[in-house]
């Protein structure tokens, strides 16, 4: 693996930068949404009078399933994960974030920050969360 990648078959990052990047035994995610390839976002949607509703609970599934596939190219997977740092743009939504955080990781998962932030890069993102996780580099050239 190069020390820097782009994950095929996911969103392409907004700017020039990697999804994932390689220092040593440690592995950093940059921030990652609930976007997909084609634009959209998982846990937003419009009505046909233009009415938004964002799901801060499906949001914050896709957003750690898309980590999850992130690391997985990197070689690891979420219980290599040490660090979670979170941006939320309203703390009103930290429940549901932390009940669909609390599916994926407990109390021997990674150390966690969560912050509230003024707004994201869309107006239809709630959260976005940046990670890092510990990959042994003899893991990644044995495969595993």
């Amino acid at each position: 693996m190069s020390d820097a990648i782009l994950v095929e078959g996911k969103a392409e990052p907004r700017g020039r930068f990697p999804h994932v990047k390689r220092a040593g035994d440690l592995v950093f995610v940059s921030g990652t949404s609930s976007r997909r390839p084609d634009g959209t976002f998982a846990g937003a949607s419009a009505d046909a009078m233009g009415v938004t509703d964002l799901d801060i609970r499906e949001q914050t599934r896709a957003v750690i399933e898309n980590v999850r596939d992130l690391l997985e190219a990197a070689g690891g997977g979420l219980a290599d994960v040490v660090n979670v740092t979170t941006y939320l743009v309203s703390m009103n939504d930290f429940g549901g974030y932390n009940e669909v955080y609390g599916e994926f990781f407990d109390e021997t998962g990674p150390a966690r920050t969560t912050v509230a932030v003024h707004q994201l890069p869309h107006p239809h993102l709630l959260i976005e969360i940046s990670c890092v996780a510990h990959l042994p580099a003899e893991n990644e050239e044995a495969g595993t």
